[in-house]
């Protein structure tokens, strides 16, 4: 496979995989063989590791955009009253903080967590990162519904997903 492999073993059903940054991390119940779970899953592991390094070169022609804690708060702010309105939805709450994997989560409860490092991204993608997030609160899971809800107005979702990613190697 040639990437770094790294073993953790917890009490847990079931084994999981995480490729962070092209690192592949294998999180195992106890007594189960690594061996085993990277043969099987081995195609998948290339394919994701080809796509993180895919990212990695786009990110090196990305510039992180200069702005303000608090102008990037007054973005969010407004982004969220418009987009809340639009969707229908109330929204409860708005942190800001940073988050270590995600650039921002929607609880149950209405309350939005946006990633600090998230004002260093173009406004398309904040845009993009609030209306997601939002539209949570009318799909919580990432179903096809949720999908057409966030299509309705960033019908290159897709593309917009990979970009944010790609940033993730530039400000995450």
């Amino acid at each position: 496979m040639g990437s770094e492999v790294e073993v953790r073993y917890r009490n847990i059903k079931y084994p999981r995989i995480e490729l962070r940054t092209g690192k592949v991390i294998l999180i195992l119940p106890h007594g189960k063989n690594p061996e085993e779970v990277l043969e099987r899953h081995k195609k998948w592991i290339e394919r994701k590791l080809g796509f993180i390094e895919e990212c990695k070169k786009e990110a090196e022609g990305k510039e992180p955009v200069e702005r303000s804690e608090e102008e990037f708060r007054t973005l969010v702010l407004s982004l969220v009253e418009e987009f809340s309105r639009e969707l229908g939805v109330k929204v409860n709450k708005v942190f800001f903080r940073r988050m270590s994997t995600r650039w921002a989560s929607c609880s149950r409860k209405g309350n939005l967590t946006i990633n600090r490092l998230a004002r260093f991204l173009p406004s398309h993608l904040i845009e993009y990162i609030v209306f997601h997030e939002l539209a949570h609160l009318i799909e919580r899971r990432h179903t096809d519904a949720f999908w057409r809800v966030v299509s309705r107005k960033f019908p290159s979702y897709p593309s917009l997903e990979r970009e944010l990613f790609a940033y993730w190697f530039k400000v995450g």
